[in-house]
This record gives structure tokens, C-alpha cells and sequence, in this order.
């Protein structure tokens, strides 16, 4: 019983320094950062979801989803304009992103299910922000339904696939050296070392190729 409660209090520790950390960055994102499309400029890139995605695969869906509720619950009570539908959206939109990665790395703890699970969280996120956006967006922004579905392959589509395609590569990059951290602070169990750095090499060339396809994207979207 008593090591159940101490990694029960490691894993209540973790999730709060992930809650905040996730905060962080979305108020750094949602003051300083310019927007991503110059044609959007309502929309604002989010590194949030780099955190809770980490959070996920460090300790599996459920934390990663309580770490998502609470930061979007903190956004909406502080800055966030856009109430209680916007604290939905922010729920559905990272758990999108985050539960495919983490429940097939819970499953089987190898490189391949974690770019996999990121990659199709990277696409159902974008699918599930089209529906919201052509459905939703209308009735609390008050815009044109015909206006908000005229947008969707332009501006929404790209936006999502972009945000969600530079979150999964700064996931990659950033998992070791945060995971190692928490193993050095003894918040999480030691694990053994494997073939950690070819493991390593191939996270950095993976995230390097996925980062530089979002932002040649970018690129020629912003000059269209």
C-alpha cells in the first residue's frame, strides 16, 4: 500500500507540473506568438498540446486527459475569450491529439506506436476540428454558416494539419530529454536503457522531416 500511495503522489506531482507547464506555454502562445496564417489571424498556433501528448505517453491516457481538463479549464478562467464552447473545443481538439499516441504506447512501448499513434492523432484532431468548425463555429462567433464552410479547405484544414504536424515533431524531439529529467528528479521508476540512442537518432530525423514539411507548407501558404 505505501508504494502504491508514493507513485500515486509521483504521478499527482507529474501531472501538476505538466499543468502547468501546458498553461505556460498557451499564455506565451496566445500573447506573444503571431498567427500562422496571415489570412487567419484569429488563429493561433498552441505548443500545449506538446506537453500533454509528452504527459500521455509518460503516463498513459487517463492522467494525460485529466492534464487536459485542467489546463483548458485554467485557460478559460484566465484569458480564453471564448467561454465554455471554446473550453470544449480545447478538450476535444488535444484529446484528439493525444489518446491515439498514448494508448497504443501504453499498449506496446516501442518508437514506431508512439510516431504512429502521433500521426494519427495528428489527423483525427484535424478531422474533428473540420466538423467543429463547420457545425459549431457559426453559432458562437455568429459568422455565415456558408462564410465558416468556404474556409475550411483554405484555412481551417491547414491550420490544424500544420499545428497538430509541428506538435507531433516537437513531441519527438522533446520526450527523451523530458523524460530523462523526470527519471534523474526520481518522479518516474527507472527503466533500462536499451537501444536508447539509436532510438534517439531516428526520433531526430523523423521529427526534422515532419517539422520541415509543416513549414515549407507554411511557407507557400503564407506567400499565396
Amino acid at each position: 500500500m505505501q508504494t502504491k500511495n508514493k507513485m500515486t503522489t509521483k504521478t499527482i506531482a507529474v501531472c501538476a507540473m505538466l499543468c502547468a507547464m501546458a498553461y505556460a506555454l498557451t499564455a506565451v502562445s496566445h500573447f506573444l506568438l503571431p498567427p500562422l496564417l496571415p489570412a487567419a489571424a484569429w488563429l493561433k498556433y498552441d505548443p500545449k498540446d506538446v506537453i500533454l501528448a509528452i504527459g500521455g505517453l509518460l503516463l498513459g491516457p487517463v492522467p494525460a486527459l485529466c492534464v487536459t481538463a485542467v489546463t483548458s479549464l485554467l485557460e478559460m478562467l484566465t484569458f480564453s475569450e471564448t467561454g465554455w464552447i471554446g473550453l470544449v473545443m480545447n478538450v476535444i481538439q488535444s484529446a484528439a491529439f493525444i489518446l491515439p499516441a498514448s494508448i497504443l504506447y501504453s499498449r506496446r512501448k516501442t518508437f514506431a506506436s508512439a510516431v504512429t499513434g502521433l500521426l494519427f492523432g495528428v489527423v483525427l484532431m484535424t478531422g474533428l476540428m473540420l466538423l467543429w468548425n463547420a457545425f459549431l463555429t457559426p453559432l458562437y462567433m455568429g459568422a455565415p454558416r456558408d462564410a465558416v464552410i468556404a474556409m475550411l479547405v483554405p484555412v481551417f484544414l491547414p491550420f490544424n494539419a500544420i499545428k497538430g504536424g509541428l506538435n507531433a515533431a516537437i513531441t519527438m524531439l522533446l520526450y527523451k530529454p523530458l523524460t530523462r529529467a523526470l527519471h534523474a528528479a526520481k518522479l518516474l521508476p527507472a527503466q533500462p536503457s536499451g537501444r536508447q540512442k539509436s532510438v534517439t537518432l531516428a526520433n531526430i530525423l523523423i521529427a526534422l522531416a515532419i517539422a520541415g514539411v509543416c513549414i515549407a507548407v507554411l511557407l507557400v501558404l503564407r506567400r499565396g
